[in-house]
């Protein structure tokens, strides 16, 4: 996939857009199975928006580029419940750690790679909204139990994973 490229910045573009334009997002499509592993979500060529951060955190590895794991608290239609979003930070020798969306683009969501500008699929626009700062190296385990327990990308649907917010009070 990075055949030919040269900067990093060259080759995590190409990566990102390979995941996003080519990888169905699960619930968009209405595809099964429900994949977690970067492997399968390759072999089966959808997955939910984390399972597609996995493979793009895998990509971006393999080609020696340091790539994490990050998430967003979002609501599906602007009121609660609440749920998480799986994308991915890239570190980029340009700019340092720039986060990239790789969901996949549909109409009303449109995620690019523009560094340093954040593109990301989702802006943060209702009260309980979040965009968490850390970095992980792997998979939250709330993403692997909800990824690898649903049956279908239905039940995975009807069973968004989500981390309650607390904040502290001084």
């Amino acid at each position: 996939m990075a055949k030919g490229l040269s900067s990093d910045e060259e080759i995590a573009h190409k990566c990102f857009t390979f995941v996003r334009d080519e990888i169905k997002h699960s619930s968009d499509f209405k595809l099964n199975p429900v994949t977690c592993k970067a492997s399968d979500v390759l072999k089966y060529a959808t997955g939910y928006c984390y399972a597609k951060s996995h493979l793009l955190a895998a990509l971006l590895r393999a080609n020696k580029i340091p790539t994490g794991l990050c998430y967003q608290r979002l609501t599906i239609t602007d009121t609660p419940p609440f749920c998480l979003h799986g994308l991915n930070a890239v570190y980029l020798k340009k700019y340092g750690w720039y986060r990239i969306d790789a969901r996949g683009n549909k109409e009303g969501v449109s995620a690019q790679f523009c560094p340093p500008l954040e593109k990301l699929a989702f802006p943060i626009v209702t009260l309980g909204e979040v965009d968490f700062p850390e970095i992980y190296s792997e998979p939250l385990p709330i993403i692997i139990k909800s990824l690898t327990n649903g049956k279908d990308y239905q039940d995975v649907a009807n069973n968004l994973p989500d981390l309650e917010v607390i904040k502290e009070v001084f």
